[in-house]
């Protein structure tokens, strides 16, 4: 620790930070641009400087720029000096020459850092009166509006598309006061991050294009902690809506997970909930499906149970409390995870390693900080984005350690520390199927099939410590690459085994987590992950219950003849046939969900649900943490959560538990007290009843206006806002205006911070934790009593067959997720269908690129265009999951060749 003077007040701080970053964290108000406190300092802007004294004799001082400047004890700075105010107010003068004064119609006012710190600066009036220079704007996509001519050359967007997320296709043209921000020409920008250019720039240069389109001020919107639903890693984001219409996702900061960024998909994947296809009221079939009032289908569905025995298929996608209501209508024995077969024992399987391991799954910060990686058979840019993200930054750490501090060079000295580091990365270790975004740093990448890789993965574990299994002939460049492996993560100081659901072998996971265990068995700090398909499908397999063929098996039998399907569509869980069979086996089909699919059209019963906007409810990630995510705003009557959808029908049919539950509440304490080991649900935000000083939370920002207004085509009158009974947070700008704890922040706001860049004022040091803590309580943690244990199921090496491929399942980030399937932007970004097929293989079939192959699984027929691939295994080939237009099949499944096609494989895989 050290001791500094701020304007001759002293304080306590911790040594190694810049000045800048000190003082933000002493809640002082510093202006800065370039600075950013995920990607360290510049210089660039100029805007952050203080006056600096020698010591306590020096009366004249010096002028430095603080984001370069690094604490040492009994440093003395002035910020209000009047030379001081007076460089920073020439500063932003300067920057502001070419800007534009278009406030009053940039999808950035008043919500804008520029506009924070020209407040802060004193600089009210612009006394250039001179032609601005302008430039011609580019088309970048779907997702983000470009306005160059609003840039101030802070260089914070191609130091994150570059630099930090590793973008190849934005960059800086040209040079001294004629830089220029963008492409080199027109086209939809590459990077699965490229949305987080919205919030990184401190301008209305790069802005959220879904939001123009929408056309609302962000004061104006109401805003609600939430949490992304579109992939397994549970990123913390804040929901904006106007008019009964969700607006934009932003992020909402967790030092724990997501930290300042996004994902594409999460951040734009939010228009399905304004979708064409959402269900605005439930229906009741006869001979058509017939629009009918709440009360009127509660009855129906009532009625159906009443006469029927019934079944009920729960959802991945769901809330816990959803589920859980479920299980506890139709019973334990009834109740079934809706989800496909091999999906629900690699969860499992998954749950039961991260309960047995000794080794600690970390959070993305932590694997930020990672000095090795290995990952097995995840393309992680594509499966959990997020992920892939922390571990560009995690090849970093071991030339930061080795050679920068070697240099003495602090690390947020950016420039320095990347002009010394260059290319340079730390280990990392992929086996994968077929090539991914992350190949380019890794140290070396193996593509083989999911055997092969498992193999590999035990291989290393051996290696480790010998009393893991060995692997029986390995070829000798494949043990060569496991020592090399084995040798990189027992050098490393945190290392982290990566792997997960997608390739969908139980042999992957059964590796990665000998790896996990044979590093800690050797006393090494190791970590473990594992990604999952869904947002909840850790909380389901937590919650328990059976597989889906067992409910087919049930209706088939005659055993059931009613289903309750909680928002699922199961045609992408088992195959058309199947499903449909099983459907119009049913003697009645009851429905919650709150978009039209397949499913939904076999409903005799539909319930018109609330989407995540529209609903409470808790999820579990993939590292076992639960978070709450809030309703954004009120909903018409006829639409509600499922879990109250089905409360409230539990009483009409005096179910002897639900009869006695009242609310929200009541249902957490039911979980609780039903599974122990998820005590931790009921602490991660407060109970519905907490105020603070008497006052609930304002979802909507004291700035929020036209609330009469909006009404006034139907009364001038101000009616009486609606309630929130199920939490602590109000629906209107009315409440207390001081910090939230932090799982129930709707947004970010402080005075004079009107941009995002408030969040500095609610953690504990900038870039550190909220105060009070992040977001989210772990449910899971390793048992340090546990024996370390090892699998033996060592998987036999990979054989072609003959006239056959054995089909592994693809991901995309854009595509293969059901939710963001559905918004407009994503939909521009999803690739067309295909059928990817190693060289040597399309050459023997007689098959070139884009023709189209025909083939079947399990029965299914396809016939899909060829894409050549130089790294899939021979005798593999790579299906593309959920994509539109490709029918659902339980994947690596062998599929047969079309007999017309003659082929011989070479029975030995190529890696």
């Amino acid at each position: 620790m050290a001791t500094i003077y701020i304007d001759n007040t002293p304080f306590e701080v911790p040594t190694g930070k810049n000045l800048l970053e000190t003082c933000l964290t002493l809640g002082q108000d510093v202006p800065y641009f370039c600075w950013h406190p995920a990607m360290g300092s510049i210089g660039a802007c100029r805007q952050c400087a203080v006056k600096v004294y020698k010591d306590e004799n020096d009366t004249k001082g010096k002028l430095f720029m603080s984001c370069m400047e690094q604490v040492r004890d009994g440093m003395r700075i002035s910020i209000v000096d009047p030379e001081a105010k007076e460089f920073r107010a020439h500063i932003i003068g300067w920057l502001m020459t070419n800007h534009p004064h278009d406030c009053a119609v940039c999808d950035e006012g008043g919500s804008c850092h520029l506009q924070d710190m020209t407040v802060m600066t004193g600089h009210n009036y612009r006394s250039y009166t001179f032609d601005k220079r302008t430039y011609k704007n580019q088309y970048l996509g779907p997702f983000l509006n470009h306005e160059m001519n609003r840039c101030i050359q802070c260089y914070r967007c191609v130091r994150y598309y570059k630099d930090y997320a590793g973008g190849k296709d934005l960059d800086v043209f040209a040079a001294h006061n004629h830089l220029y921000f963008g492409r080199a020409e027109d086209g939809v920008l590459e990077s699965e991050f490229s949305g987080n250019l919205a919030e990184v720039c401190p301008t209305g240069v790069f802005t959220d294009k879904t939001l123009k389109q929408h056309y609302t001020r962000k004061w104006d919107l109401t805003m609600a902690p939430s949490v992304c639903h579109h992939c397994s890693l549970g990123c913390n984001i804040s929901a904006g809506e106007r008019y009964g219409t969700l607006r934009n996702i932003t992020n909402r900061y967790n030092g724990e997970v997501n930290g300042y960024f996004l994902c594409d998909r999460g951040r734009f994947g939010y228009e399905h909930v304004n979708s064409v296809s959402r269900i605005r009221k439930s229906l009741v079939r006869s001979n058509l499906p017939e629009a009918t009032d709440k009360y009127t289908a509660l009855q129906a569905a009532a009625q159906a149970m009443r006469q029927g025995r019934v079944i009920g298929i729960g959802s991945a996608r769901a809330s816990l409390e959803s589920n859980y209501m479920l299980k506890t209508l139709v019973g334990e024995d009834n109740f079934h995870h809706g989800v496909s077969d091999a999906e629900h024992d690699l969860i499992e399987l998954s749950l039961k390693i991260l309960k047995e391991s000794s080794a600690r799954t970390p959070s993305m910060r932590e694997v930020e900080k990672a000095d090795a990686v290995f990952i097995l058979g995840e393309d992680l840019t594509n499966t959990a984005p997020m992920l892939a993200l922390a571990v560009r930054q995690a090849v970093r750490q071991e030339p930061l350690l080795e050679q920068v501090s070697k240099a003495n060079i602090p690390v947020w000295q950016d420039a320095a520390v990347r002009e010394l580091v260059q290319s340079d990365t730390g280990p990392l270790f992929m086996a994968i199927p077929t090539i991914t975004k992350l190949d380019e740093l890794a140290t070396q990448t193996y593509f083989a099939d999911p055997d092969a890789i498992a193999r590999l993965g035990f291989a290393v574990a051996n290696i480790i410590y010998p009393e893991s299994p060995g692997v029986r002939g390995l070829k000798n460049e494949d043990m060569h690459l496991a020592q090399q492996i084995a040798d990189a993560l027992m050098k490393a100081k945190n290392p982290v085994i990566i792997s997960g659901t997608s390739a969908g072998s139980e042999a992957i996971l059964k590796a990665a987590a000998n790896i996990a265990n044979a590093l800690v068995a050797k006393e090494k700090t190791a970590g473990i992950v594992f990604t999952l398909p869904t947002s909840n499908s850790m909380g389901l397999a937590m919650l328990g219950g059976h597989r889906l063929q067992s409910a087919f098996e049930a209706i088939e039998n005659g055993y059931a003849d009613t289903v309750i399907i909680l928002e699922n569509d199961l045609y992408r869980q088992a195959g058309e046939g199947t499903v449909t069979n099983f459907l119009k086996s049913c003697k009645k089909v009851i429905v919650l969900d709150y978009l039209h699919n397949q499913t939904t059209e076999h409903a005799d019963v539909l319930l018109a649900a609330g989407a995540f906007s529209e609903a409470d409810g808790t999820l579990i990630n993939n590292e076992g943490r639960a978070q709450r995510f809030y309703q954004v705003h009120p909903t018409i009557e006829d639409i509600q959560e499922s879990w109250r959808w089905l409360g409230e029908l539990g009483t009409i049919v005096a179910h002897d538990q639900i009869s006695w539950w009242h609310g929200y509440d009541d249902i957490l304490s039911a979980i609780v007290k039903e599974h122990p080991e998820m005590e931790g649900i009921k602490m991660v935000t407060p109970p519905s009843d907490f105020r603070i000083a008497g006052q609930k939370i304002p979802r909507a920002p004291h700035r929020f206006s036209g609330r009469t207004a909006m009404r006034a085509n139907i009364n001038v009158s101000e009616p009486k806002p609606t309630e929130d009974p199920d939490s602590p947070l109000s629906y209107t700008m009315e409440g207390y205006r001081g910090q939230p704890p932090s799982a129930m922040i709707p947004f970010f706001w402080a005075p004079g911070w009107n941009s995002n860049q408030a969040v500095n004022k609610y953690q504990e040091e900038v870039g550190g934790h909220l105060k009070g803590g992040d977001p989210g309580i772990r449910l899971i943690e390793p048992d340090p009593e546990h024996k370390v244990s090892f699998s033996v199921a060592v998987p036999e090496k990979f054989e072609p067959m003959d006239g056959h491929l054995f089909i592994l399942p693809l991901h995309h980030i854009f595509g293969s997720e059901e939710l963001s399937n559905q918004s407009p932007p994503i939909q521009e970004r999803i690739p067309e269908p295909y059928i990817a097929v190693n060289t040597d293989d399309a050459l023997r079939m007689k098959l070139d690129e884009g023709q189209l192959m025909p083939f079947a699984i399990d029965g299914q027929l396809y016939q899909l265009p060829v894409k050549l691939s130089t790294t899939i295994a021979s005798g593999t080939a790579g299906l593309p999951v959920g994509l539109p237009g490709v029918p659902f099949a339980e994947l690596p499944a062998w599929a047969i060749l079309n007999r017309e096609l003659q082929w011989k494989p070479q029975h030995q895989t190529t890696y």
